[in-house]
């Protein structure tokens, strides 16, 4: 098992290595020539930029049993199809059951934003936000060790 980051936009990236350390779990983090990233335990691996680049060598390194960290609901969905497992920044899972219905909200969020120009802001992050991705991802480090 390595967990690979989606890590260009990821803001979890130390609480994945912190954790990733203690369990002594290799780690790969996939970003591209527009970002800076240095970090004495994980591989980073640096990419060209372009639309989907990060995504397709993420997708090309994973394997089943690998976790997948992404905020991206189609690079959960191509490693959910390798039988990685899948969550996101904030601590939840992506699943086979629910990906379909997520893949779904974004085309029509898309459409909806194309049609009228909308826009939306993201909350900004919180202390808590971390909190919770911290006691998520170390069960499910766990209970995937555990297997």
């Amino acid at each position: 098992m390595k967990i690979l980051v989606d890590a260009d936009g990821c803001p979890v990236k130390g609480i994945i290595v912190r954790i990733a350390k203690q369990y002594n779990i290799e780690v790969v983090m996939i970003k591209n020539i527009c970002h800076e990233l240095h970090d004495d335990y994980a591989k980073i691996i640096t990419v060209d930029q372009g639309k989907d680049v990060a995504d397709i060598v993420l997708i090309n390194n994973a394997k089943e049993g690998d976790v997948v960290v992404t905020q991206d609901y189609g690079v959960a969905a191509m490693a959910l199809a390798k039988k990685a497992v899948v969550i996101n920044q904030n601590g939840w899972c992506y699943t086979e059951s629910n990906i379909d219905e997520l893949l779904m909200k974004r085309h029509i969020g898309q459409e909806m934003r194309r049609k009228h120009k909308k826009y939306t802001k993201t909350p900004k992050r919180k202390k808590e936000d971390n909190l919770e991705f911290e006691n998520k991802f170390k069960e499910l480090v766990e209970a995937l060790l555990k297997k």
